[in-house]
């Protein structure tokens, strides 16, 4: 089951971030507005888009078990590169969700996004530097079902006009929808599948 998980994970977050590289690096492609981002606050669209399609490239190999264990030390610098990235795309996103489409609903949706996704990712590099191995890991999985928004959130767009439902209803709904049964999830994951803080931890999880 987590190899499936993982194998599914792994090809969806790649098919976004390559997609989210091309919006960065090809004007015109993408939804229309980007353009407008572009124009008005390019800093912001480049951390997030740049930031965010490195974390989603990153994210899964930090959970590989057989990478970190045979190979510490890429480990440990493919989990700075991530922290890095996502600090990129957590900034950018939360100036991004202040000029949001569609009103208040969605700059708080994206808004709170940004803020976690920032506040896990530190909680995650913190717990590692004083050594815990474990709530390192679990901050991790958050982490990572936050950065995976950018995949959920390209499921319910089309899933959503698909359906009929008008786009300012469906982005309202979606600012939301796209990381919070995420978190659920994540927090299903943690409790079904790693180990307890007074566990221990396998050999070579430190990042």
């Amino acid at each position: 089951m987590k190899r499936a998980a993982w194998a599914v994970m792994t090809a969806l977050a790649l098919i976004v971030a390559v997609y989210a590289a091309l919006v960065l690096f090809l004007p015109g492609f993408g939804p229309p507005f980007v353009a407008e981002r572009r124009a008005v606050v390019p800093w912001a669209l480049y951390g997030h888009l740049g930031g965010g399609s490195a974390a989603m490239a990153l994210g899964p190999w930090q959970f590989n078990a057989r990478l970190r264990q045979r190979f510490l030390t890429i480990h440990r610098w493919m989990g700075r590169s991530y922290v890095t990235a996502v600090s990129c795309g957590g900034l950018g996103g939360l100036a991004l969700a202040a000029r949001s489409q569609h009103g208040l609903v969605t700059h708080l949706g994206f808004g709170l996004l940004a803020v976690l996704w920032l506040f896990a990712t530190l909680q995650a590099y913190l717990r590692i530097r004083s050594g815990d191995q474990v709530r390192h890991r679990r901050w991790m999985i958050r982490s990572y079902a936050l950065t995976l928004a950018a995949v959920t959130l390209r499921i319910y767009l089309p899933a959503s006009q698909m359906a009929g439902i008008p786009f300012p209803d469906a982005y309202q709904t979606i600012s939301w929808l796209c990381w919070v049964p995420n978190l659920v999830v994540a927090e299903w994951w943690i409790l079904r599948f790693t180990p307890s803080p007074s566990s221990p931890a396998p050999p070579g999880a430190a990042t």
